[in-house]
């Protein structure tokens, strides 16, 4: 495989996700529609056209990388896939579809099973996430760019959470209680590895949950931002597993690394 210039592909990527987002926005404006997919999980016309629009971009930006997506089969049955892309167009549908403001747009690139690069944007928030490497993690809003730092306003008597569920599971819970968290809130989006990495919150805990898709440009984002990514057993997360899916995971800000 040709070198790749991470930072510039990277970059080259920006005006995509933003031009998808505001494509989101109206789509929804005028009325998506909708239908249920052999999952159970909804999936709406909205969904696909920023598939379209993300993976046709990163297809002429690495042509020899396959693009793994949550909504097209393509790629799915490679074996022992090393270098290649995690595609969610829209994480949170269920958000997107009911006029909430949690989904985003997500992209992350592997290499050699590793989260090497991740976009992430949400496009009802205006807040656009990405990052190319340890150190270079980075939030464009307002027209600029921001390096994200989570080490601030850090309260070790006020450590908050973010949790995909209300009820909060007893391993969980255990896990909470090592850590001393004091309050959580509910979020489903990918937005949760965004706000944990600018110290907004302080982590997260899921059991083996969702897809590769749902975590990998969130987990280059909190990496890069000096945040880290584990299983309940302190093990780094790779990418190619077996039907894509994820182990149990906990994300913890740099500040708790």
């Amino acid at each position: 495989m040709t070198e790749i210039n991470i930072e510039k592909l990277i970059r080259d990527l920006i005006d995509t996700f933003l031009n998808a987002g505001t494509i989101s926005i109206n789509l929804r404006k005028a009325g998506l529609t909708k239908k249920i997919k052999s999952d159970n999980t909804p999936v709406s016309n909205g969904d696909l056209e920023v598939n379209k629009i993300v993976s046709e971009k990163i297809k002429k930006l690495t042509p020899s990388i396959p693009i793994i997506s949550e909504e097209t089969s393509d790629n799915k049955l490679i074996k022992d896939l090393k270098n290649f892309w995690l595609i969610d167009p829209i994480d949170g549908t269920y958000d997107y579809i009911n006029n909430l403001d949690e989904f985003t747009i997500n992209a992350g690139l592997i290499l050699n099973k590793q989260p090497v690069a991740g976009l992430i944007y949400a496009p009802a928030k205006k807040r656009m996430f990405y990052s190319y490497g340890i150190g270079n993690a980075y939030e464009f809003t307002d027209g600029k760019e921001i390096k994200i730092d989570g080490s601030r306003n850090f309260d070790k008597d006020k450590i908050k959470f973010v949790s995909y569920s209300k009820k909060i599971k007893p391993e969980i819970q255990k896990i909470f209680d090592e850590l001393n968290v004091k309050e959580f809130t509910r979020m489903k989006s990918s937005l949760k590895f965004c706000v944990i990495a600018t110290g907004e919150y302080d982590g997260y805990v899921a059991e083996p949950r969702a897809c590769e898709w749902d975590i990998a440009a969130g987990h280059a984002i909190l990496k890069h931002s000096g945040g880290s990514v584990t299983d309940f057993q302190n093990n780094e997360i790779l990418y190619g597993k077996k039907d894509f899916k994820n182990p149990s995971i906990i994300l913890k800000s740099s500040r708790l690394v």
